[in-house]
């Protein structure tokens, strides 16, 4: 019951009002439906947003492996020194180049590649690497394949850096 004061101030009391047809509240079922639709499609732009964040992180991870087999052909290079340094090109090897396994006579220098070129293959997707000689700089080149996006055809990638020994 409901309590009104009128211009006199008196008390009225009015008996409570009876829901008519549009007093009724709650949702209707079209309504309920359209935000089914608006949650569906969100939910579905972070999944499509989750799957492309954990194909760029595989992707990022694969570079830094790249990153860490160029430092470390490098660094065996500055670990044998007279060898890479020499007119002889004892580190200069083209991409698609296959090592002998070596023996234990072999120089370091083969023993290096051999292993290095194993890495590659090992911990990169189609990894293969070549290691040139312009002047005083090394070029080493480190190329892996990578997945084929949608509507993208695969293709390599290809990681160069130089560095003087």
């Amino acid at each position: 019951m409901t309590i009104f004061q009128s211009p006199g101030n008196a008390l009225i009391a009015a008996p409570p009002a009876k829901p008519g047809p549009r007093a009724i509240s709650g949702f209707t079922l079209v309504e309920v439906l359209v935000t089914l639709v608006i949650m569906s499609v969100g939910l579905l732009g972070v999944a499509a947003l989750h799957t492309a964040s954990l194909r760029n992180n595989l992707d990022s991870a694969l570079r830094s492996q790249a990153s860490a087999l160029a430092a470390d052909i490098a660094d065996r290079m500055r670990g044998n020194r007279t060898a890479a340094l020499t007119g002889t090109g004892a580190y200069t090897i083209a991409i698609g180049a296959t090592v002998a396994a070596p023996s234990e006579s072999s120089p370091m220098a083969a023993r290096d590649l051999y292993e290095w070129k194993q890495l590659l293959s090992q911990v990169l997707p189609n990894g293969d690497g070549s290691v040139a000689r312009e002047g005083d700089v090394f070029v080493i080149t480190i190329q892996w394949g990578e997945r084929a996006r949608q509507g993208e055809n695969s293709g390599n990638v290809t990681f160069v850096t130089r560095t003087q020994i």
